[in-house]
């Protein structure tokens, strides 16, 4: 009687390494389940409310430098669009000097219901340079509200 029996010798090496690849192995499918698997509703559904805001709601300043007199001027915005646009600090000095500041800021407010962006605003030839420089502080103002 002959009996086949047969002896397999393993090397303790070969043994430690087929267990450390196995358990990185493993590691490597957990970690790509973990980050591959969708987000909590809430996370989510707030993510997307975020990306569809463009503004931080909020009144945001931007100042302006006419001659010696420093006027801020002030930017409401809700999360899709500019609301209003003031300027505080305006003496009767500063109404003098600069007279078409006012007509200006009452232009650009009602315009502001119907134009998407700033960069849509138009002006009438008589007052291009205050309008200028009150579309740039407005722009100015406006980068502040970015998320």
């Amino acid at each position: 009687m002959s009996s086949n029996t047969k002896v397999v010798v393993f090397k303790a090496k070969e043994l430690l390494y087929t267990g450390i690849f196995l358990l990185l192995g493993i590691i490597l499918i957990l970690l790509l389940i973990f980050m591959f698997l969708p987000k909590d509703k809430k996370t989510a559904s707030a993510s997307a409310t975020e990306e569809n805001a463009e503004y931080v709601p909020g009144v945001y300043t931007s100042s302006i430098q006419l001659g010696e007199n420093t006027l801020d001027v002030q930017v409401a915005v809700d999360s899709h669009k500019v609301k209003s646009v003031n300027i505080e600090q305006l003496d009767d000095s500063i109404k003098t000097m600069y007279p078409l500041i006012e007509p200006s800021i009452a232009s650009i407010n009602e315009q502001l219901s119907d134009i998407s962006s700033i960069d849509e605003l138009t002006f009438e030839d008589e007052s291009q340079y205050t309008n200028t420089i009150l579309k740039q502080a407005i722009k100015n103002a406006v980068k502040k509200a970015e998320p």
